[in-house]
């Protein structure tokens, strides 16, 4: 479901059977201050325990910085190393795995640091490794932010180069095309259903001793304990997307341990929407945003030649839907291929004229340039096994975090009924969550999100049409969190505002990095700069 940044698939977008993929201790120590109320019982009890021993153990040993492996692509000055976590916080002396974290040290004096600001993308599944290259690409949003900060990344556990988890073969996971998502019989949805049957019997092979400890609460601890090897007192954390809700678990864990923490664009943190219902409240979104930007492309129909209304862009859209269904592009670009590629429009604002540039040049009679952006690349081995490995983790995370409806007449139900309105991600989405529904591992209650002692005021932001975290998730957690306050992008959809040219926006999460300072009452700015055709 959600992912922040599509490379071709959206690490978050998906199905096991259309994978429509590539879619968060005072003195560096304290005894946690987790909330006993966030959990109960002796094995929250014991994981508390296990979160202190662990970070007390890393802030004893801090972190040996070296350069950057070759093949990480990171170019000094950015520094690598490896923060060390239990596996099982209730067993902190049992198996350990190592977690990959990088950094750039602030670009102002001395005087002017704050310490470390880690980062978290989203996914699940998402590398926080390129963080500190916004500071290298003298990125000028992030310029103000960086004279203060250290830019922390890592990867979460079972990412990349943090005990990384599979659950297929990554050749076989992007080969195409795929199944239609949206099933024309029973006899289609019953091979979708065993496809994310065998999907989750694949993580269960591959990954299967990773899988229970794959959730957002043993993240957060790892956040932690990361936190400790740094030599922080407290922590200072951006989080998008996903991220938003693994720093609203962190704040309900750790609220002491917090000093500043930005969401931007925020899954809804209500135990009721952890994961399942957050899937189907996403098919609506999606929906939203998509006559956005079929809006958008009809109004600019003198570049596109797609359409002067939003009817006629979508007439075209199904046409070669359906073509594509009967024979497939270059015998490998289908409806899921179709789906996967042009989801990003829907994601990111950055993505409409691109999405629009190379559907115009399909209906002008150029089907390859169409082929060349939805096709895999099977010759990206490495790109490859990065979207596998991204799929494997938000679905372990997704499905481990909650307990998922277990029976297929729900499933049906519920995907039939928003199909109906909602067609353009609903069944995609839905299969790509299916493993869920017969996930090997136990399925745990999600963390009740609530502000505890010592949680400062937390800065929200969000945009008023997101598709991949609609904006009631925000809305959620401001109320969770007191003395949050909301930055309300109105009028924009773009996933991930915080790294958009807004001034309204950039200048108050500068501030509130800063000073600490939050606004008197929410704030409400107007969109950034609509895409130029």
């Amino acid at each position: 479901m959600r992912g922040s940044r599509p490379k071709r698939r959206v690490a978050a977008l998906g199905s096991a059977g259309a994978l429509v993929t590539a879619t968060l201790i005072a003195g560096a120590v304290a005894a946690p201050t987790a909330n006993a109320s966030a959990g109960s019982g002796h094995g929250q009890d014991r994981e508390v325990r296990g979160a202190a021993i662990a970070a007390a153990r890393a802030a004893k040993a801090g972190i040996d910085w070296q350069d950057c492996p070759a093949d990480w692509n990171l170019a000094k000055p950015i520094q690598c190393g490896y923060v060390t976590v239990p596996l099982d916080y209730a067993k902190p002396y049992g198996k350990q795995i190592k977690l990959a974290v990088d950094r750039i040290g602030n670009t102002g004096t001395k005087a002017e640091r704050q310490g470390a600001l880690l980062y978290n993308p989203g996914g699940p599944g998402g590398s926080g490794l390129r963080f500190p290259a916004r500071v290298t690409s003298k990125n000028a949003v992030w310029a103000n932010a960086a004279k203060a900060y250290d830019f922390v990344g890592f990867d979460p556990r079972g990412v990349g180069k943090s005990a990384p988890i599979s659950c297929v073969d990554p050749q076989e996971f992007v080969k195409a095309p795929k199944a239609d998502p949206v099933p024309d019989s029973e006899a289609d949805k019953l091979a979708q259903r065993k496809l994310a049957r065998e999907y989750a019997e694949g993580c269960q092979e591959r990954s299967g001793a990773m899988l229970p400890h794959m959730t957002t609460p043993n993240t957060a601890r790892d956040l932690d304990v990361i936190r400790a090897a740094l030599g922080e007192k407290k922590l200072n954390f951006l989080g998008v997307s996903y991220g938003t809700y693994l720093g609203a678990v962190y704040g309900t864990l750790f609220p002491g341990h917090v000093r500043r923490m930005v969401v931007d664009s925020v899954v809804n943190p209500s135990r009721d929407k952890i994961w399942y219902q957050a899937n189907l409240d996403q098919d609506v979104a999606f929906e939203g945003r998509w006559k956005d930007w079929q809006d958008w492309v009809a109004k600019n129909d003198v570049t596109y030649h797609l359409g002067t209304t939003r009817a006629e862009v979508q007439a075209k859209w199904l046409k070669l839907r359906a073509t594509a269904k009967k024979s497939p592009l270059g015998g490998v670009v289908g409806p899921a291929e179709l789906i996967s590629f042009f989801q990003s429009a829907p994601y990111y604002d950055s993505a409409w004229a691109p999405t629009a540039a190379v559907f115009s040049k399909y209906v002008a009679g150029d089907t390859q340039a169409l082929v060349d952006a939805a096709a895999p690349d099977l010759s990206d081995t490495a790109g490859n096994a990065s979207s596998e490995n991204g799929n494997a983790v938000y679905t372990a995370v997704e499905c481990t975090d909650a307990k998922w409806p277990t029976s297929w007449r729900t499933w049906d139900r519920d995907n039939t009924r928003l199909h109906k309105d909602h067609p353009f991600m609903t069944w995609a989405n839905a299969w790509m969550n299916l493993p869920c529904a017969t996930w090997p591992a136990k399925q745990r209650t999600p963390v009740d999100v609530k502000t505890g002692k010592g949680l400062p005021g937390v800065l929200i932001v969000q945009s008023e049409r997101d598709a991949a975290t609609p904006y009631e998730g925000a809305v959620e957690l401001h109320k969770r969190f007191k003395g949050s306050r909301l930055i309300t992008e109105k009028g924009a959809g773009s996933h991930g505002v915080t790294g958009l040219v807004n001034p309204c926006v950039n200048s108050r999460v500068d501030s509130y990095l800063l000073t600490g300072k939050l606004d008197g009452a929410d704030v409400t700015c107007a969109p950034h700069a609509t895409p130029k055709p």
